[in-house]
């Protein structure tokens, strides 16, 4: 038998103690609280939130901590579990591009929101991460998510920062510091999800509706599979395909590429002179009408019909949109092979995770199978993870 690693979430509150007693240690003084918000998985809606489109995350167990506290002074001091050295500076120092790493979402949504007018003073934070890192599953919004309600918690304003007031911090960090051009997804599902529902997301608009998650229910749940290919949207790819998606519409006379409706699409790719912009049009056109097709399945909980939206998503990322790799086609096809009613690789691509909706009972027997898939294939052992829609950010101490 392979053997397999799985990611527990550890329990909420033992990671919340121990977090605001290595705040007191190294801060000398305890935390005013500890936050945390979740990672997510995408279920279907894959690289069309910065095309207007609909998407269909949710929230993983899997979180990351924030222990906070304001200082009387402006100085910054930013500590991680996962790091040996602490970032002291203040928020003169951070800017586009700058400071580089983890700090960069951190500081960076401090940036964001004294430059959307909030006073911020400085702080003392120590930061825990349990989103697996460099995975797809967006540890940097669980980081600033976190970051983000402890600021609403904790600093006094002359009105209340709202739920999506902290989400365009958050997007303004990580676009802006951080350097990563992403659109949203991601910020909005940490901070608005619920526990039990995906949350389907109005692009256009962000509004948001939640979805009951009605086939875990009836036996089924999904399972991630880290692949452990590295995962980065700083490296041009993620940009190039945000800017081919603009390009398209531009030469199309729309806004969004959201305003092709499926029957339209056909036309639109004959007015297109290039290959590669007909090809990433029809992936964002198909997927924002597969995320309606899986809104429709779960409201009836049709696994069939949710697992086909899932195969016929992932087989457009590879061959349309060229997100995947090799190794998220396997676990893809692996998944498949063994029983999963619907695979497809989730996040930005180019590495990270695969998503497999199977039953309760086959979770072991899936996982196994890839991991033996990828040693036969002379690639290093996946990761694995259960992901039952969970809670939002929030105070957990």
């Amino acid at each position: 038998m392979t053997t397999l690693e799985w990611a527990s979430a550890p329990e909420r509150a033992v990671v919340t103690a121990a977090l605001a007693e290595r705040f007191e240690r190294q801060v000398g003084r305890p935390p005013h609280g500890v936050w945390s918000a979740p990672g997510r998985v995408n279920l279907i809606g894959e690289h069309v939130d910065y095309n207007g489109g609909l998407c269909l995350p949710l929230a993983l167990p899997h979180r990351t901590y924030a222990a906070v506290s304001p200082r009387s002074d402006d100085l910054l001091r930013l500590a991680s579990c996962q790091a040996d050295s602490v970032w002291e500076g203040t928020l003169d120092d951070v800017g586009e591009g700058r400071p580089g790493g983890w700090v960069a979402y951190v500081a960076g949504v401090l940036w964001a929101l004294r430059h959307n007018g909030i006073v911020i003073p400085g702080m003392d934070v120590v930061i825990d991460g349990h989103v697996p890192l460099g995975s797809g599953l967006s540890s940097s919004a669980a980081i600033e998510c976190a970051v983000a309600v402890a600021v609403r918690d904790l600093v006094a304003t002359p009105t209340a920062l709202s739920d999506r007031d902290l989400i365009a911090a958050c997007i303004e960090a990580e676009n802006v510091v951080a350097g990563a051009s992403t659109g949203g997804m991601d910020q909005s599902v940490s901070v608005l999800a619920q526990d039990r529902y995906v949350l389907l997301l109005d692009c256009l608009d962000f509004s948001t509706t939640n979805v009951a998650w009605s086939v875990g229910d009836s036996g089924w749940t999904l399972l991630v599979c880290d692949t452990r290919v590295p995962h980065a949207l700083v490296d041009g790819q993620y940009a190039e395909r945000r800017r081919s998606t603009a390009s398209a519409a531009e030469a199309l006379g729309v806004g969004t590429l959201r305003e092709i409706a499926p029957d339209e699409l056909p036309d639109a790719l004959g007015r297109l002179d290039s290959d590669v912009l007909r090809r990433r049009t029809r992936h964002v056109v198909t997927e924002i009408e597969r995320v309606r097709t899986a809104v429709r399945a779960l409201d009836a909980s049709d696994v069939t019909a949710l697992g086909a939206a899932m195969v016929a998503s992932h087989a457009s990322l590879r061959d349309d949109y060229e997100v995947t790799v090799p190794a998220l086609d396997l676990a893809v096809e692996t998944a498949l092979a063994s029983g999963a009613a619907g695979a497809r690789m989730t996040g930005g691509g180019f590495g990270g995770s695969v998503i497999a909706l199977v039953r309760d009972d086959a979770t072991e027997g899936v996982a196994e199978a890839i991991a033996r898939a990828f040693s036969d294939g002379g690639l290093g052992a996946p990761q694995f993870l259960l992901a039952p829609p969970s809670a939002p950010a929030g105070r957990d101490r």
